[in-house]
């Protein structure tokens, strides 16, 4: 086995490890399911309940896709904008910062009153948690364009609309898709928590109503899935940089 299939099998070892160790001390301390199930326990619920489970998963997956893409739309303009006017980005950036410093649970009860209980809260709230992410880091691969580049390139004949398409966009995709893997996380965060105090479906109200009723196994069922989705998300987004974006990583292939 080389060195590359060992790293590519490093994280499931370790994940059956803590599977493993979780088990052993649920069953050596005979730890009550209903204070911390095991994960033998988890495995059952999820087998049980899969029907209903898979329905809310369905619905959180499908409002936190549409959140994310209303984030990365907003964002990537905002980056745009932010990274590509020095001006802009001496206006807006400590404006940003402290929205982002603002806790996005506070959010919900105001969009409820706003929109009502359901779909709107929850795709509001995954694009309000996932789009900061995004407009950082375009606007830092924007702002961080090297000014012998666009020195070069300016005595070549190019305008300033010139280095900023054909040079700085793709300069950014690195930190776009870093940006992604981070946001998608926050976005599936996002939705689970408007759903957990404003929506009748989903997996955040499948997490209130185990946990109201004492089925902690379901609760932690729920919660494996949401982190399945967001890992899912995560890998597809790091094969799409990997294949757009190979050069930025050329050194690190052939080390």
């Amino acid at each position: 086995m080389n060195k590359k299939q060992k790293e590519a099998l490093a994280p499931w070892a370790l994940l059956v490890g803590v599977l493993v160790l979780w088990e052993l001390l649920c069953r050596g301390f005979n730890v009550s399911e209903f204070i911390f199930p095991s994960p033998s326990r988890i495995a059952t619920q999820l087998v049980e309940f899969r029907g209903v489970i898979a329905g809310h998963a369905w619905r959180t997956f499908w409002v936190t896709m549409a959140g994310f893409g209303l984030s990365i739309v907003v964002g990537t303009l905002l980056g745009f904008l932010i990274g590509s006017s020095r001006m802009a980005y001496a206006a807006m950036y400590p404006l940003m910062t402290a929205f982002n410093a603002l806790p996005k649970a506070a959010f919900v009860p105001i969009l409820v009153v706003w929109f009502g209980i359901g779909v709107g809260p929850a795709v509001l709230t995954a694009f309000l948690i996932s789009f900061f992410p995004i407009t950082v880091n375009i606007a830092t691969g924007l702002a961080t364009l090297e000014p012998e580049a666009e020195d070069v390139l300016r005595v070549l004949g190019a305008k300033r609309w010139d280095v900023l398409i054909k040079v700085g966009l793709p300069r950014s995709l690195p930190y776009f898709y870093g940006s992604l893997k981070v946001a998608i996380t926050l976005a599936f965060v996002g939705t689970t928590v408007s759903e957990m105090t404003a929506a009748n479906e989903g997996i955040g109200y499948l997490l209130i109503s185990a946990g109201s009723s004492m089925q902690m196994g379901l609760a932690f069922a729920g919660l494996v899935v949401i982190g399945v989705m967001a890992m899912a998300m995560y890998e597809l987004f790091a094969v799409v940089e990997k294949r757009t974006t190979a050069w930025a990583h050329r050194s690190a292939g052939n080390s």
